[in-house]
């Protein structure tokens, strides 16, 4: 990995961000022991610039989705990226519940959510007819992995603030909360429609003022404000900030599916052995598990990945290597960009 293009209090306050997005710059400054007026101004910057960008995750458990779906593909290499792309941006990526899709001239993967298993199994018939018509499979149908809220754990949703503080170096730096599961509550939450319309208009635009949301939904500037907060409050929507990794110089990104030995289910002290300060994605169900990681080389990608296949052989948790496919991040193309709008109206129904 090249050296990041940052200062020191640059890398700082990213890392603050992404460890925080649910803080104020007052809150956040106080933590990061960086000047508030200072915070703020390379906040703007590392914005404006493109170095990360904060979205609002809708807790759709909440609101009547029952799982999360990761899909992966081993495609034709003779059929052009660009060709590929067209096709499933036509016919696939349409589906609300998809909100990321990313690939490279062999490979891909998409995450959704969904409300239930019947809509995400439509998807994927859909794929594989598209995909087979098309000349692009190989000779493996998409492998569909589901993570139902109710019996699975979503470890670890796209949190890169441990990469961030290893790479920065800020290991003095200490965390004041606790990592949290992500969608581990299955339950229904009626809204109103009020509710519903700003609820959608938050997740839709994250970094909208109050002010501008009630301009959108033709509601005052107070009533927003009282809503959004309920929401956060009541965790049906939680902050998640985006670092650009390839901005940052990183590498790789990594995609791992593995199934445990049936005979030896590995223990939350386990699970912790495999969830290195490169993952950035962990979902676990049973005996099967996705892990998606990031490295700033080469050399990070391998003793990390040696590390872990060591640790589950020696453990005689597999018995097997497990499939890992490796992203370049100068190749990989994304084609749906954490995009949760679609699948919140769905499911909202507006």
């Amino acid at each position: 990995m090249k050296q990041t293009p940052l200062t020191k209090n640059e890398e700082k306050v990213l890392y603050g961000l992404v460890k925080y997005p649910g803080l104020n710059d007052s809150e956040l400054s106080s933590i990061m022991g960086v000047k508030l007026s200072t915070l703020t101004s390379i906040k703007r910057r590392l914005f404006d610039q493109g170095f990360f960008r904060k979205l609002a995750v809708p807790m759709l458990n909440y609101l009547g989705c029952e799982l999360l779906a990761v899909i992966y593909t081993q495609f034709n290499p003779v059929i052009p990226l660009e060709e590929r792309i067209k096709t499933t941006k036509k016919t696939i990526e349409v589906f609300e519940e998809i909100f990321f899709s990313a690939g490279e001239q062999e490979k891909g993967f998409s995450i959704s959510l969904s409300k239930n298993y019947t809509n995400i199994g439509k998807i994927n018939e859909i794929r594989t007819e598209t995909f087979g018509k098309a000349g692009l499979l190989e000779n493996e149908y998409p492998t569909e992995v589901i993570f139902p809220f109710e019996t699975s754990h979503i470890n670890r949703f796209f949190d890169f603030s441990r990469i961030l503080k290893k790479v920065f170096s800020l290991d003095h730096i200490e965390n004041i909360e606790p990592d949290a599961n992500w969608f581990d509550h299955l339950d229904y939450i009626e809204l109103t429609d009020k509710e519903k319309k700003v609820y959608s208009a938050i997740v839709e635009y994250p970094n909208d003022t109050t002010q501008q949301l009630g301009e959108t939904v033709g509601l005052s500037r107070h009533t927003i404000s009282r809503m959004k907060k309920h929401f956060f409050e009541e965790n049906l929507l939680r902050n998640i900030a985006l670092p650009n990794l390839n901005k940052l110089g990183f590498e790789i990104l990594s995609f791992c599916h593995l199934k445990f030995n049936p005979r030896k289910l590995p223990s939350k002290e386990d699970i912790c052995n495999l969830d290195t300060a490169s993952t950035i994605f962990l979902a676990i169900r049973g005996f099967e598990i996705i892990m998606i990681s990031a490295y700033p080389g080469y050399q990070d990608y391998k003793e990390d990945k040696m590390r872990k296949i060591r640790f589950l052989k020696e453990n005689d948790f597999i018995s097997y290597t497990p499939l890992i496919r490796k992203y370049m991040f100068e190749r990989i193309v994304i084609i749906k960009d954490f995009d949760f709008a679609p699948i919140a109206k769905k499911i909202l129904k507006i």
